[in-house]
């Protein structure tokens, strides 16, 4: 079987931050970082969870929660007993760009006995968080990032993804020319190269890509390009090397594929865009 995964967190990675452990009571809201989503385990305790006015969920056995993007949202639960929580910030490399918290709806929550392959590090992570050990920030926080793939991983096999890129990967078929992609963007891509990765008909293959993926291959491809192409000239790469590596045959190629999917010519997106450090 093809990595679905593997190509995905080599051009965009993933950080964890973890920022709460420990019982939270009554009323409160979530402080949102500018463009970083959080994950939430909710190990004990009956929890209200808020979007704005309106009730998301109700939490009452042990529960991952996820945001891949920020939501303003607060929890309600005992003003006594409260609920007990074990929280970190991700960050999402490429940010609006990165496909994978692009893929993923606003918000999810599942009871963790609904996940059994994230059983094993959800324990380690309650174990860590409850210990004072030397270094508990830092394995706290890989332990985080270790949970992120192995929800993907849960999100997928579960058939959680209804349309859209994890819904593709999640495809036995569309996933060889999903990840042919993925790992290979510079390739000149055909409908008719992509429908023979997948070991499909060239009719078949589009259809069934339209259908699961929401958009036609061509499309994908070029998202997945541009997403690489913001990504590296925000880290400073020129627009030459750029563009080779993006599989377009010059810069101006390039400039105006970006700027059918922008509205902006690279540099005139890299003007308007806030390089944060990584």
């Amino acid at each position: 079987m093809v990595d679905r995964l593997a190509s995905l967190f080599e051009h965009f990675s993933l950080r964890a931050q973890h920022f709460q452990s420990g019982a939270l009571c009554g009323r409160n809201a979530v402080e949102l970082a500018a463009s970083s989503g959080q994950l939430h385990l909710i190990r004990s305790g009956n929890v209200e969870v808020w979007h704005g006015t309106k009730k998301a969920y109700a939490v009452e056995q042990p529960s991952l929660l996820f945001y891949p993007r920020p939501l303003p949202r607060h929890f309600v639960t005992d003003n006594e007993a409260g609920a007990d929580f074990l929280c970190a910030n991700l960050s999402f490399e490429g940010e609006q760009a990165n496909p994978i918290a692009n893929a993923l709806p606003d918000s999810f929550c599942s009871p963790l006995a609904s996940l059994p392959h994230c059983e094993q590090v959800v324990s380690l992570l309650f174990a860590e968080a409850s210990a004072c050990n030397c270094g508990r920030q830092v394995v706290l926080d890989r332990l985080f990032e270790v949970l992120m793939v192995q929800f993907l991983r849960e999100f997928m096999e579960q058939g959680a993804a209804k349309v859209g890129m994890l819904a593709g990967l999640a495809n036995e078929k569309l996933r060889r020319a999903i990840v042919a992609i993925h790992e290979n963007p510079e390739v000149d891509w055909t409908v008719a190269s992509l429908a023979a990765e997948a070991h499909m008909s060239r009719s078949a293959f589009s259809n069934a890509f339209r259908e699961t993926l929401g958009e036609t291959p061509a499309r994908y491809l070029q998202r997945w390009r541009i997403g690489l192409v913001q990504k590296w000239i925000k880290s400073g790469q020129s627009l030459k090397l750029v563009a080779e590596e993006a599989g377009y045959k010059s810069e101006s190629a390039l400039s105006r594929a970006f700027k059918a999917q922008c509205g902006l010519s690279p540099r005139e997106w890299l003007n308007h865009v806030k390089v944060t450090p990584e």
